[in-house]
């Protein structure tokens, strides 16, 4: 069973499908469908169009020069019938098509690679020429406070308050019982080591 090529967009032709166009000059044209055929007729170039495999291979998106391809090649001179040397070739096939699909695969993810770098390139413009929008207006460094300096001064003002108020109750409890020696008192240095944090 040979399998055709369609002239315009290098899709496979089965027996039995597609429709032949043989010019004046007795060179054969095979179309898959009558979309191929219609953009022949208008003079329409495959290169052109987004949906063929000659656009894509020639803007890059598919492998074009491989050693795989070799074996795809028509060859019209007639060989005769030998059973290993079937059985070989039908090895060889498969095996040549694991690779070709390794390949493709490959190349598919080089290209993405590629992608992405340059999107990546083109984001990292893009913030660059915009940096004054992320960062927001400019402020002198000792104006700038972190929120950690906020929140060690929080902490100081509640231990300065918290000691006020015990020297406070201390001053009260030592002029009520300032005639008593019975009473014991604890050091300040002592309360001030409990309160700060």
């Amino acid at each position: 069973m040979r399998i055709e090529k369609c002239w315009y967009c290098s899709s496979n032709i089965y027996p039995g499908h597609g429709v032949t166009f043989v010019r004046n000059d007795a060179k054969i044209f095979r179309f898959c469908r009558s979309k191929c055929h219609r953009h022949f007729k208008m003079k329409h170039n495959p290169r052109k169009s987004k949906w063929t495999k000659a656009y894509r291979k020639t803007r890059g998106k598919e492998m074009i020069m491989d050693t795989t391809f070799e074996f795809e090649k028509k060859r019209n001179c007639p060989i005769r019938y030998d059973r290993e040397l079937y059985i070989k070739t039908i090895k060889a096939m498969k095996l040549v098509e694991k690779i070709k699909e390794s390949r493709k695969e490959r190349f598919y993810k080089t290209r993405l690679m590629k992608q992405q770098q340059t999107q990546r390139t083109l984001v990292d413009k893009e913030t660059e020429r915009n940096a004054t929008l992320l960062k927001g207006p400019e402020i002198p460094l000792a104006q700038t406070t972190t929120m950690s300096d906020i929140s060690r001064q929080k902490a100081l003002k509640k231990s300065e308050k918290k000691m006020n108020k015990i020297v406070e109750k201390r001053k009260s409890f030592i002029d009520k019982f300032s005639g008593n020696t019975d009473v014991s008192m604890m050091d300040m240095e002592d309360d001030q080591e409990e309160i700060v944090l």
